[in-house]
């Protein structure tokens, strides 16, 4: 007897710009009218690329990662990564676009920015991370920008910036030792200068999109003394004109738990000729902050990108999967589920999209002395936040699929495992706790700013409702500049014990009060949808400013008997 099984439809995707109402709405909103129908065609195109073409090739791609040739078949060493087809195609597709470009043309003034960053929403769930060289190429245009040193920017800017494949560069960066991730400072390369030439010796034990033909790295300068300030920054092109490395051996590429078609490597400097970025071959890791201001960005809208990708492939499932006599779509209880991943979602792109705005006045020097004091707050905190808030989400998107959300072949725990390095990137959530303190005590003020900001929406927003929610973040802000005075003046344990509490309470407060300010527009435009996003992303905690007794902390967290 044969019996016809029943095969579960798959989610599918459609054009991912017109399918997000909350990307929409908050474009409607910053925008001015005359830039809206030029970049809402753009995002259009890359809307349809995303759900479709890029798609379908990222479930077809699944399977292949980089691959390390280090030998060919003479003997000869020759280190060659090659990377999967999708990658491939998303170079050419980024390139055209503009990822990466749309921001130094400044074709719609402080607003590129802002349309750059929403190319990249729409892009990066669909081309497997290949947002991270895309990241630190922004970041190595801009800090090159930043150093001044025209040399380099005439020779490498129009690489790093074109919109022509064959002439587009992606950067490396080149930070990572065994010493330390995040406390750089500990960096044990050594910078020799021999004749006349900079020369980079040590190991690099991770080393993101090696593929690039340039990174920007650290060494130490003969000479100089221990920690950041000891430090140089300097420029590196990966192969000669032959396309052999340039003194430098691949080891390996990193077995890693996500972001597996990312060509992350530990590699050798045995000599490595380098330019240095500064006239002074010091200060490196302050001179790196301007990349790091750019790589967090990206990976605060990276988050929020991946939360729309977990949500809108549970939103088209729900539709199809039957269940207990009826679509998930119609279960009050799985609609709840949804619910709150959309509010995560919504307040992890309002957060996002404010850094970019506030990044954008910078570059055009239209950024006053608050925003200047909030996109200092901000760019740490919205990183850590949305990063936390994207595992959450991604964990949830998977178990809305049940047993299938487990399945490798169905494409969905990649979303889990891509997600789980945004807290780790560019800082762990703790680094940039500490961060956000150092942001606070380099300038009391900028917690001024947060809570003025806050002020503001709530005096403009007329809804008493969502009025009530604005308060309710200006009052968790406070409370958070309260607890951050006085454990200061407790001890510096005490404050450094709440860092993490203080950052999120910063970030998820300041989330609350920019939902509101998009509600209260949308519904001047008849849309309720934004106003129940702040009602739901409200009933989580954003505030999380509590005692916690270090004493404990350290029984618990060391496994003390006594």
């Amino acid at each position: 007897m044969q019996v016809d099984s029943f095969n579960q439809p798959p989610p599918e995707l459609g054009n991912q710009y017109d399918d997000d109402p909350a990307l929409r709405a908050y474009l409607d909103r910053v925008l001015p009218q005359e830039f809206k129908e030029e970049i809402a065609e753009s995002l259009g195109v890359m809307g349809e690329h995303a759900g479709g073409e890029l798609y379908q090739m990222q479930l077809e791609d699944r399977l292949n990662e980089p691959t390390l040739t280090q030998w060919d078949a003479w003997g000869e060493r020759i280190d060659q990564i090659e990377v999967s087809p999708l990658w491939k195609r998303a170079e050419k597709l980024a390139a055209e676009a503009g990822v990466v470009a749309t921001a130094y043309e400044r074709k719609h003034g402080r607003f590129s920015r802002v349309h750059q960053f929403a190319l990249t929403y729409l892009f990066s769930p669909s081309t497997d991370i290949y947002s991270c060289p895309l990241a630190m190429t922004d970041g190595a245009a801009y800090t090159l920008t930043k150093m001044g040193n025209q040399a380099l920017m005439d020779h490498a800017l129009p690489h790093l910036t074109s919109r022509d494949p064959g002439a587009f560069w992606t950067s490396g960066q080149w930070m990572t030792e065994s010493t330390g991730g995040s406390d750089v400072g500990q960096s044990e390369t050594v910078a020799a200068l021999e004749d006349g030439e900079w020369r980079l010796y040590g190991r690099k034990w991770f080393t993101s999109a090696t593929t690039s033909p340039m990174a920007l790295t650290l060494g130490r300068p003969e000479g100089n003394g221990p920690g950041g300030s000891g430090l140089a920054l300097f420029y590196v092109e990966i192969r000669d004109e032959d396309g052999q490395l340039k003194n430098i051996r691949v080891n390996r590429l990193k077995d890693k738990l996500g972001t597996r078609k990312v060509p992350t490597a530990e590699i050798m400097l045995d000599g490595t000729p380098a330019t240095l970025v500064t006239e002074d071959a010091k200060n490196g890791v302050r001179n790196i902050t301007p990349m790091l201001t750019i790589t967090r960005t990206w990976n605060a809208v990276t988050s929020a990108a991946g939360m729309a990708r977990a949500l809108n492939l549970a939103r088209s499932y729900a539709k199809k999967r039957v269940a207990f006599g009826a679509k998930l779509s119609e279960k009050p209880l799985h609609l709840d589920t949804l619910a709150a991943m959309a509010a995560e979602h919504e307040g992890a792109l309002q957060l996002a999209f404010f850094v970019a705005e506030l990044l954008g006045r910078d570059e055009c020097d239209e950024l006053d002395e608050h925003q200047g004091r909030l996109l200092r707050l901000l760019t740490p905190v919205a990183k850590l936040t949305t990063a936390k808030q994207a595992v959450a989400v991604a964990s949830e998107g998977l178990e809305c699929f049940g047993g299938a959300g487990y399945v490798e072949d169905t494409g969905l725990p990649t979303l889990l495992r891509d997600a789980q390095v945004l807290p780790i990137w560019e800082g762990t959530t703790n680094v940039l706790s500490l961060d956000t303190l150092r942001a606070m005590n380099k300038d009391p003020s900028v917690l001024g700013a947060l809570a003025t900001e806050i002020g503001r929406i709530v005096e403009a927003t007329e809804e008493p409702g969502l009025r009530a929610l604005a308060v309710r973040a200006g009052e968790a802000v406070d409370h958070a500049a309260t607890w951050a005075r006085e454990a200061m003046q407790e001890s510096p344990a005490a404050i450094e014990a709440g860092a993490r509490r203080f950052a999120l309470t910063l970030g998820r407060a300041t989330e609350l009060a920019l939902l509101v300010r998009q509600a209260q527009y949308s519904l001047g435009k008849g849309d309720g949808r934004a106003a129940a996003a702040a009602r739901r992303f409200a009933l989580a905690p954003f505030d999380l400013i509590a005692p916690a007794g270090t004493n404990d902390s350290r029984l618990l967290a060391l496994g003390c008997a006594q």
